[in-house]
């Protein structure tokens, strides 16, 4: 069977040159970092620091304000917890937004149970939220906003620029989430004055178990505990010995990125060819700024997991990985008041640097051969046909 795959926003096939890179250090430059004394951990100490230098050279920061962390959901964890912690007296008021991942909102949750009080801004029907409502959210209590710059599930991209000069004129912190958007995008932290900002090296064809916390210097020092305690490690924000191998496939990853302009042309060439094959279909969003290689297209009164099953050949996403044998419909798509059978029926197509011209057509034609046998064995598609349903 000839695999195609189509679920890079859940993880991408990690580069030969990163996996190259990482090698050595799994091998015979095997040191602690943090053991200084000898040759092999100052060659792993040394390996560290470039691949630091690398990432703060792409981000245009400092080096001493980026700190290795597992990923994402640990960095998103640590901030919110950690801001919560530190910054109560100041205040004990939240905003983010209903569309957040779920390591955001299930942290969120918890915080709430502590005394904290979120406000989740709402979105509009191509999942945009309204930057005025923002703004008069924010309240003299207000300790951070913490708001994504591109949604995994829909593609749509936040005014990440617009909120982080309204954050800065209102004197609260801007957390943001850029897990889809880094390498995909150009993202310049010396002009766009976002505080805290987490990435995971998994999305940009890196390796699993390695992100970065970049933390922005300023006069008044942002304070975040630590959530994993130990050493010294990471200026003491992060307990634990340094992933090596994982930190060095993360700097190659920022050193090979690589902004292919086909990739939009092959998303725009998928939507416009399952439209064209396929009627009274639904993209989500198909007119708000989106991620060039993002699509969620909905396949109305059909169950998306019965049409991914009908194709083994391809690999697709019902929405977050994280979200994965939950039976409600994804929260992203509800937020933007998209009816539960529209919901149920959506698909995620999200492609990469590796995605070829034929295999979009590929997958045109074996998603046009489910879905029209589906939808002549479906009872509740022939009564949506005669009209009979809403």
């Amino acid at each position: 069977m000839s695999w195609i795959y189509l679920d890079n926003n859940a993880t991408t096939k990690i580069d030969e040159l990163v996996l190259e890179a990482m090698l050595p250090y799994l091998r015979e430059s095997y040191g602690n970092p943090s053991s200084v004394q000898h040759w092999f951990g100052r060659e792993a100490s040394g390996a560290v620091e470039t691949a630091r230098e690398r990432i703060a050279s792409t981000l245009h920061v400092k080096t001493n304000e980026l700190f290795f962390t597992s990923g994402a959901t640990e960095t998103i964890n640590m901030v919110l917890q950690g801001i919560a912690q530190r910054y109560r007296r100041k205040g004990q008021h939240m905003i983010t937004c209903q569309t957040e991942h779920k390591a955001v909102l299930n942290t969120c949750g918890i915080l709430e149970k502590q005394g904290i009080e979120i406000t989740y801004l709402g979105v509009d029907q191509n999942g945009a939220i309204d930057l005025s409502e923002l703004a008069q959210s924010i309240r003299e209590d207000t300790i951070m906003v913490c708001l994504m710059a591109a949604n995994n599930e829909t593609g749509v991209l936040h005014p990440i620029k617009e909120i982080a000069a309204l954050c800065q004129q209102k004197d609260v912190l801007y957390f943001c989430d850029a897990t889809q958007i880094i390498g995909k995008s150009d993202i310049n932290l010396d002009e766009l004055p976002i505080d805290i900002l987490t990435l995971s090296a998994h999305k940009i064809h890196g390796p699993k178990g390695i992100g970065v916390l970049y933390i922005r210097r300023k006069s008044k020092p942002i304070q975040i505990p630590p959530l994993i305690n130990g050493g010294s490690q990471e200026q003491g924000r992060r307990g634990g010995t340094l992933n090596v191998p994982a930190i060095v496939g993360l700097g190659k990853a920022f050193e090979l990125f690589d902004a292919r302009p086909q990739i939009k042309c092959y998303r725009d060439l998928l939507e416009d060819k399952i439209s064209e094959h396929i009627p009274q279909i639904i993209i989500h969003a198909k007119n708000a700024p989106r991620l060039d290689n993002t699509s969620c297209i909905a396949f109305p009164y059909l169950k998306s997991s019965e049409i991914m099953t009908s194709l083994p050949e391809l690999a697709l996403s019902s929405g977050s990985a994280c979200a994965t044998g939950l039976l409600e419909p994804s929260h992203v798509l509800k937020a933007m008041g998209v009816p539960d059978n529209d919901a149920y029926g959506s698909i995620r197509f999200s492609l990469s640097k590796y995605t070829e011209k034929q295999e979009i057509h590929k997958t045109v034609e074996l998603v046009t051969e489910a879905v029209e046998k589906i939808r002549q064995q479906s009872p509740i598609w022939a009564l949506y046909t005669k009209g009979l349903l809403d």
